[in-house]
C-alpha cells in the first residue's frame, strides 16, 4: 500500500530537531565568511577568515 506523505506528523518530532545555539552561530559565521567568485563558467569558493 502506498504511503501518504501529505499527512501531518506529530509536533514531538519537530521539537526534537531544534539545533543548539552554538550550531546556529557557527553556520551564520561560516556563511558570512564564504565568498563565491564566478569566473567564466567556473565557480571558486573562498573562505575569508
Amino acid at each position: 500500500m502506498a504511503k501518504i506523505y501529505s499527512e501531518k506528523k506529530s509536533n514531538k518530532k519537530v521539537k526534537d530537531l531544534e539545533p543548539k545555539e552554538e550550531t546556529v552561530k557557527f553556520l551564520l559565521n561560516y556563511s558570512k565568511a564564504l565568498s563565491v567568485i564566478n569566473c567564466n563558467k567556473m565557480k571558486f569558493e573562498a573562505l575569508l577568515n
